[in-house]
């Protein structure tokens, strides 16, 4: 089969790679109808070193199920199925608990396990992991199907993790589709305001599509003086921060306010942060957030989805093939693409 690897930083290729194979009882095999690039794609794209290269990427995907092992029920060949980015076996007490992520069966795709941007994905844990579609979907509605396996439930986390309310205040730190996707998690819990801090014009209009009632082009310091403008001079009581470089924590650090909460799911290029008295033990601010669980939200977010009353695909603005991947890498990175949609 053909699948993607990335050798180092800018270098993403697509290759012949033996095709996945049932290894454990709990195994599927799935043949991939769509994938995609995701924005935390770029950050080995930026840093991988030769050293560690090659490694499989993707890691968000919906296809058909071809094969399963003799553990698994529930799901037979044809099956159209979307997978959260993490597998688990959806019956640990983590799982139980809604926290999919750290399932001591679990794991990450491609991370130890084959890469989404392939023609064929080998999902351990699959009755716990594979989320089971309608056959007739309508073709139109895999794209906001695709985005329940990472970036509309990732965006549903930062918000659920706020504890975002009716008539609460929010700022939401980047425009990519995670950032968006936030912004309309915001809106469906109840936010009346939701400020979002992004430049790219053309992304921060489908923002407001989504729910956002002020758009904020200036960062750092200028961007914090304008979120207080903005609040009387306070903050918003809920800051969702969906980059994950160092800028935008200390954004997040500026805009919130007194009493309120951080949520991070921009996955953090750094290990040390402001935490003290000054930044969030003073003013008594939280801070949450993670890798988001989507396997615990996928049921729910899948139903407005399919009857079209919300539409997250609307996130993917441009469509490549399996075989142009690379071109998909280097369009997002340079902000020519929001986010890229991957067919066979």
């Amino acid at each position: 089969m053909r699948a993607t690897f990335m050798y180092e930083a800018g270098d993403v290729r697509v290759q012949d790679a033996p095709d996945p194979v049932i290894e454990q009882p709990t195994d599927a095999i799935v043949r991939v109808l769509r994938s995609c690039v995701c924005g935390s794609d770029l950050h080995p794209y930026h840093s991988l070193t030769a050293a560690d290269g090659p490694v499989p990427m993707g890691h968000e995907f919906l296809g058909t199920v071809e094969e399963t092992g003799s553990e698994v029920s529930g799901l037979r060949r044809g099956d159209l199925v979307v997978a959260p980015f993490a597998f688990a076996d959806n019956t640990c007490a983590f799982c139980r608990a809604g926290l999919h992520t750290s399932c001591p069966n679990g794991g990450f795709f491609a991370a130890g396990v084959g890469g989404a941007q392939a023609e064929a994905v080998r999902v351990p844990q699959a009755q716990g992991t594979l989320v089971k579609l309608p056959h007739d979907v309508d073709e139109a509605l895999l794209p906001s199907l695709l985005t329940l396996a990472d970036v509309y439930g990732t965006g549903h986390h930062a918000a659920h993790q706020a504890r975002v309310a009716p008539g609460d205040s929010v700022t939401v730190i980047g425009d990519g589709a995670v950032g968006l996707l936030a912004v309309l998690s915001a809106k469906q819990l109840g936010a009346e305001r939701i400020i979002l801090m992004g430049r790219h014009k053309e992304r921060t209009d489908l923002g407001r599509y989504f729910g956002a009632t002020d758009v904020i082009a200036e960062r750092g310091d200028e961007g914090i003086a304008k979120v207080r403008d903005l609040t009387g001079g306070h903050g918003t009581r809920a800051v969702l921060e969906a980059v994950g470089h160092m800028p935008a924590y200390e954004m997040a650090v500026g805009a919130v306010r007194p009493g309120g909460v951080i949520s991070r799911v921009g996955v953090p290029q750094y290990e040390d942060a402001p935490v003290g008295f000054g930044s969030l033990f003073g003013p008594n601010i939280t801070l949450t957030g993670g890798p988001a669980p989507v396997r615990a939200s996928i049921e729910k977010l899948l139903p407005a989805v399919l009857n079209g009353t919300v539409e997250p695909g609307r996130v993917f603005d441009r469509t490549l093939t399996l075989e142009q991947t690379p071109d998909g890498y280097r369009a997002m990175d340079r902000r020519e693409a929001l986010k890229v949609l991957l067919t066979p």
